[in-house]
């Protein structure tokens, strides 16, 4: 397997900024043309060193940005718990007409505890009625040469 070279580095990381082969070439290569650039962009990407630091790139900021269910589940059980803490700013009165705004910690209403309990429930079926019943059962047609037609 090849090296990845410090232009293709930069073509990929400019790449997976902008999604486009043309201008991401270009910031890599600043001395091409235009008109080389979508050709010679198209070819990096086909290079399999490129393409899996392209692929490990996009892993990294997925990982990063997007919650996965772990960690929504430990959120709606922190929320539920009563342990998650938001900030609120509060406006009091200081007298003569003027007021002050702070921020407080405020920990989940009993509403919010309830909301987050009960899509918890919903998550691991707790509150289901209906009873799934996977069977094959074989049908049998009686009396069929009776029928007139």
């Amino acid at each position: 397997m090849g090296k990845l070279t410090l232009k293709n580095k930069r073509f990929a990381d400019e790449y997976v900024i902008c999604g486009n082969v043309t201008q991401a070439y270009l910031a890599a290569y600043a001395s091409q043309s235009e008109k080389s650039a979508y050709s010679n962009g198209k070819k990096l990407l086909e290079k399999y060193e490129v393409k899996k630091y392209i692929e490990e790139r996009l892993e990294e900021i997925q990982s990063e940005k997007i919650a996965d269910a772990k960690e929504v589940m430990e959120y709606l059980t922190s929320v539920m718990r009563g342990e998650a803490v938001s900030e609120e700013i509060v406006v009091e009165g200081c007298g003569d007409g003027f007021s002050e705004a702070r921020p407080i910690d405020k920990h989940p209403s009993e509403k919010d505890r309830l909301k987050a309990a009960e899509l918890l429930g919903k998550r691991y079926a707790l509150y289901t009625d209906k009873v799934d019943i996977d069977a094959n059962v074989p049908v049998v047609i009686m009396g069929y040469d009776d029928v007139p037609d």
